[in-house]
C-alpha cells in the first residue's frame, strides 16, 4: 500500500492512503504531538467528509487497535495446528500495577507459563520483548500459552 507523506510547513505531516473503495484515509500529525484522523470525499480527495481530532492517548489507543489484531490474527495462524497453544491480546491499562515496570518484574512466564511474543505500542511492534522491556500504559501484550495460563495471565496483569 502506498503511504503519501505531506509536509506540512508550521504544522506536522499529512500521512495518507487510497482505500479501495477510493477514498483518503488518512493522519495529520500535529508539531505539538496530538492528531487528526482524517477521511476525504470520494469525489474529491482534497475535500474532507469526516476529521476527527485525537489526544496522543487516544491516537495511541487506535493504533493499538488496529495494529494488534493483525499480529494476532498471524499468530494465530501459525499455532493454529498446535493443539493446546493460544494466543490472546492483554491490555495493559494506563495506572496498572505494571505501568512503567519491566516484563521481569511481572514474573509472568514463571507464575503462569505464558510468554508475551510481543508488545504493541502506539502501533509499533516491539517483537521478543527482553525481561528488561519496560511496559507503558496502553500497551498491547500479545502472549501465547493455554487457555488456563492465559486467563491467569490477564489477571496478573489486571491485579498484580
Amino acid at each position: 500500500m502506498n503511504v503519501e507523506v505531506t509536509p506540512l510547513p508550521g504544522i506536522g505531516t499529512r500521512q495518507d492512503f487510497v482505500s479501495r473503495s477510493g477514498r483518503r484515509i488518512g493522519v495529520i500529525t500535529y508539531r505539538d504531538g496530538h492528531a487528526e484522523l482524517i477521511v476525504s470525499k470520494q469525489d474529491d480527495p482534497d475535500s474532507c467528509v469526516a476529521s476527527i481530532p485525537m489526544t496522543i492517548e487516544e491516537s495511541s489507543t487506535l493504533a493499538n487497535l488496529l495494529g494488534a489484531p493483525h499480529l494476532v490474527a498471524q499468530l494465530e495462524g501459525q499455532h493454529r495446528e498446535v493443539t493446546g497453544v493460544t494466543t490472546r491480546q492483554l491490555p495493559l491499562a494506563p495506572g496498572s500495577p505494571f505501568d512503567g515496570k519491566t516484563l521481569g518484574d511481572t514474573e509472568l512466564r514463571t507464575r503462569t507459563a505464558v510468554s508475551v511474543v510481543a508488545v504493541v505500542r502506539s502501533g509499533t511492534v516491539h517483537p521478543s520483548p527482553r525481561p528488561d522491556f519496560r511496559f507503558a500504559g496502553g500497551d498491547m501484550l500479545v502472549t501465547v500459552g493455554t487457555a488456563d495460563g492465559l486467563a491467569r495471565a490477564a489477571d496478573v496483569i489486571e491485579h498484580g
